[in-house]
């Protein structure tokens, strides 16, 4: 006796909605309202004003609708946040396989950092789950493009991406608050770098912390690096790179 063939998963409405499929029925909806219209609303909102600018009921001021009526293009406050990362992030680099998988890696690290200079509230979104969507798929899918062919395995490739991922969206957000404190005290980064300096020279005690008092003695905040990569994001990005390639080294002596 033949089995049934399985029925096809049923698909949850909010990822429906996040990929923009049909989710029913349309009958009282307002005119010119849909989804995307919901969630470039709350981008805008967010990019002028910030995530707390973002909420719902100051969407729905915006759309001149009720709160009620984005319900049915949006089920939530988190689901909203879903969708508005997904368009904010949206479609990868063109990632060229010809130039090898380090010039890859790097153009997708540059490239996602751009999406956080552009939509500095992304940093701020909580993590509530891996990627789902369609342009977090394709950035996947582009980092996956860039690994191809370097030996790793799929677990290791997807540690891969969570370890760049993870590394953009931090630096990102340390920026962004770092930039932030400096606003509030009027100095720009070297003059804050001097003065955070000439104070923990003089606090620190050698006795007590040897290395970091040698390190405030140093010229490490008080002048830039010679070629300008040796901190930040740049020092990061290369560092997490040669780390790859010793994984590829490992995966190619088996």
């Amino acid at each position: 006796m033949r089995n049934k063939p399985s029925a096809e998963p049923e698909v949850p409405a909010p990822l429906r909605r996040l990929w923009r499929l049909s989710t029913g029925s349309h009958r009282g909806r307002p005119a010119g309202l849909d989804v995307d219209r919901v969630v470039r609303t709350a981008m805008e909102l967010a990019d002028r004003h910030g995530l707390p600018g973002a909420t719902l009921p100051k969407v729905a001021e915006t759309l001149g609708v009720t709160k009620m009526s984005l319900y049915r293009y949006v089920g939530s406050k988190d689901e909203l946040f879903d969708l508005m990362a997904d368009l904010a992030t949206g479609p990868p680099p063109q990632i060229s396989e010809q130039a090898g998988w380090r010039a890859g890696v790097r153009q997708w690290m540059l490239a996602n950092r751009q999406v956080y200079e552009r939509h500095p509230w992304l940093s701020q979104l909580p993590i509530t789950g891996p990627p789902r969507g369609p342009h977090a798929i394709g950035w996947m899918d582009a980092m996956l493009r860039a690994l191809r062919g370097t030996g790793l395995d799929w677990r290791v490739k997807v540690g891969v991406l969570n370890l760049v991922g993870g590394f953009v969206r931090t630096v990102g957000a340390q920026e962004q608050q770092l930039a932030q404190g400096r606003r509030q005290t009027g100095l720009d980064l070297a003059q804050t770098e001097r003065a955070y300096s000439g104070a923990m020279a003089a606090l620190v005690d050698a006795d007590r912390f040897p290395e970091a008092a040698q390190l405030f003695a140093s010229d490490a905040f008080t002048s830039p690096p010679p070629d300008g990569a040796s901190a930040g994001f740049p020092f990061g990005m290369e560092l997490i790179l040669d780390g790859i390639e010793l994984l590829i080294a490992k995966a190619g002596t088996g």
